[in-house]
């Protein structure tokens, strides 16, 4: 009989210490209730609380990387996109995170959606594919203004993904590609305008030097030989053999 009497305190006891000590980790916090009222935070390490009069709720304290659920979003300009996100945040108030919300992850996060649904609305479709980092900005000062009360830090938030209609995407690549050739249009004028500068400006010097066109001819000359062709026919001149005739007729005429 003394045997199953110490061994009923003995349970007893155990029970008692299981219900009494609690080990809080370093990256967490633990919020003590006494019949109901909060009596402080206590953590890390290990913590003594009264059985059946206190109980303890813990709370994480590390970083929190969540997906945002993609979101059906029209643009200011009228296009209807699908967009998705994702959102970091962190517990810096232990006891708000307690008190004054239910589930802070379930919270922070249908307020990161209704956000990006928002910001997105006020958006055009060119400020949301080119402007990606502005409007992140914007969503996370947004969502952590509206975490504050409830001791939530959002450090970031990144859109990851745009989803344009399929009409959408072939208007924005045939507008790509016209913008491309355009390009390739003025660039090639551009060599064309500047080929006939540098022509121009040869002509005038050749036109201001006769003796630069003989010379070139004389130039012309030279290559057309170095080739393996085997019938040339090349004009000459008048102005560049006129001083030679009219050597010929002189000494024919002393004679």
């Amino acid at each position: 009989m003394n045997v199953f009497i110490y061994f009923l305190i003995a349970v007893v006891v155990i029970i008692l210490l299981s219900a009494a000590i609690k080990i809080v980790r370093e990256y967490e916090r633990g919020g003590v209730f006494r019949l109901g009222r909060f009596v402080g935070l206590r953590g890390p390490g290990l913590v003594l609380i009264i059985p059946f009069i206190e109980n303890m709720r813990k709370v994480d304290l590390r970083v929190i990387t969540m997906d945002v659920a993609q979101q059906e979003c029209i643009t200011v300009d009228n296009v209807t996109v699908r967009v998705d996100a994702v959102i970091y945040f962190r517990v810096v108030e232990a006891a708000d995170a307690i008190l004054k919300v239910l589930d802070y992850v379930k919270a922070t996060s249908l307020l990161a959606a209704t956000t990006l649904r928002n910001v997105v609305g006020q958006s055009t479709l060119d400020e949301l594919l080119a402007q990606r980092d502005r409007l992140n900005e914007k969503i996370q000062v947004v969502v952590d203004e509206g975490t504050n009360p409830w001791g939530i830090k959002v450090s970031m938030v990144e859109v990851k993904d745009v989803q344009l209609p399929q009409t959408m995407q072939r208007a924005m690549a045939a507008q790509a590609e016209a913008e491309r050739e355009r390009r390739a249009k003025v660039v090639h004028a551009e060599g064309e305008y500047q080929a006939a500068e540098k022509l121009a400006d040869a002509a005038r010097v050749i036109s201001s030097q006769p003796s630069a066109l003989q010379l070139r001819y004389l130039q012309t000359l030279s290559s057309i030989a170095a080739e393996r062709s085997s019938i040339v026919v090349f004009p000459l001149p008048m102005d560049l053999i006129a001083p030679l005739l009219g050597k010929g007729g002189t000494q024919e005429k002393e004679k």
